[in-house]
């Protein structure tokens, strides 16, 4: 961020905090503006050299914090999460800790990757220009093993259906490797041939199709409702730090009745029902639900959107949320604030939805927020909040 002669807050991309830059391609709003940075001329002391050629060469949209060193980039996303609890929430808030992460690369366990109109080239976009696919290489924050099924499915993209809109790798938690062909059309007799193609390059995956307006399966196992289109923590590793850390803010949960919101394929409400909570569980995929079942204890599991089905769950002592980035639904705010749990914990993966949802639940307040450092290299940071009911 700086200022324009006019005194404009402008914002500019690729920069970092003490960077002496030249700026360029002004885009002028009424309030601020934007721009890009055409020239370093004395970098910051916090600025380091990318590790990804596409990060330059490219300006790869995937990443947008490679040009800082690790400490620098915490505390960017630990300012993040203050500046929008003080902003929006309107709170007294300081930046809060963050908890690192292990790896600083090659951590992602999906990659979802765009393919352009004429399917020349399979890659991401650029910063700031969803219009654009450049042809990618190597992703640097994806793991070896998507890499490695990336770099052998690169060579043999005249094995791929026409009319295909995006590709996604996905690494599961056992170590399969898994290909979603996203648009592939219905029917289409390929599948087989690119098997086969990748096993003998050593790079074997399960082939998943998704036809448009149509639900994915799997070739070799038409059954299985995991992984390709559930939700699952993309950094596996710092996601149960995650889960760990939120179900202990919960406190004592024996003998005691809990909701758990957006409940994915239900990891936190196993661990509830171990500890001796009942539990009313929600998620509106029904793959996800079906995963739970198969994974997990008995518990009473909704199938639906939050908002639509809270109305039928009892009253909760206590509630651990963990909404998408969209953050909660006005509706699913208004049925906590009616039915006051004694204790909120909410996983947020925006700060701007976090405070924003905070602000629609005055009858609870912030006992305290942790970052956490889930995506190196990107501006994005998970936070756990604790809510109680003010007195």
């Amino acid at each position: 961020m700086g200022r324009l002669e006019d005194g404009r807050t402008v914002f500019v991309p690729r920069t970092a905090p003490g960077d002496l830059i030249e700026i360029s391609e002004i885009r002028s709003h009424r309030r601020y503006a934007r721009a890009r940075a055409a020239r370093v001329l004395e970098p910051s002391a916090d600025r380091v050299e990318p590790r990804c050629p596409h990060y330059v060469l490219d300006e790869c949209g995937g990443c947008q914090l490679q040009h800082l060193d690790a400490t620098a980039q915490r505390e960017a996303r630990r300012g993040f999460v203050g500046d929008a609890l003080r902003r929006i929430a309107r709170l007294d808030a300081r930046d809060p800790d963050i908890v690192p992460a292990e790896e600083e690369f090659e951590y992602r366990t999906k990659i979802t990757l765009a393919v352009d109109h004429d399917g020349r080239r399979i890659g991401l976009h650029p910063l700031d220009r969803p219009d654009r696919v450049f042809d990618l290489v190597r992703c640097h924050i994806t793991t070896a093993e998507l890499m490695s099924l990336w770099a052998e499915l690169r060579s043999l993209r005249e094995l791929l259906p026409a009319a295909l809109r995006r590709i996604v790798l996905r690494l599961d938690r056992a170590g399969g490797r898994h290909l979603l062909l996203v648009g592939a059309p219905a029917g289409w007799m390929g599948a087989d041939a690119l098997r086969r193609a990748l096993v003998e390059r050593g790079s074997g995956a399960t082939i998943w199709l998704q036809p448009e307006g149509a639900s994915a399966e799997a070739m070799d196992r038409p059954d299985s409702p995991f992984p390709a289109t559930v939700f699952e923590q993309v950094h596996p590793r710092m996601g149960d730090k995650v889960r760990a850390f939120a179900l202990a803010a919960l406190g004592g949960v024996g003998g005691r009745h809990v909701w758990d919101l957006y409940a994915g394929i239900g990891e936190a409400t196993v661990a509830l029902i171990a500890g001796g909570a009942s539990v009313e569980s929600v998620e509106s995929d029904p793959r996800a639900v079906a995963e739970a079942e198969a994974r997990g204890p008995a518990a009473t599991r909704h199938v639906g959107r939050v908002e639509r089905v809270l109305g039928r769950l009892s009253t909760p002592s206590l509630v651990i949320t963990n909404p998408p980035r969209a953050g909660m639904d006005q509706r699913v705010a208004t049925e906590l604030e009616r039915r006051s749990p004694a204790r909120i914990v909410y996983i947020s993966c925006d700060p701007a939805t976090l405070a924003r949802d905070l602000t629609r639940m005055p009858g609870f307040r912030l006992v305290s927020a942790v970052a956490f450092d889930l995506f190196p290299q990107t501006a994005h940071v998970e936070t756990v909040a604790v809510l109680e009911r003010a007195p």
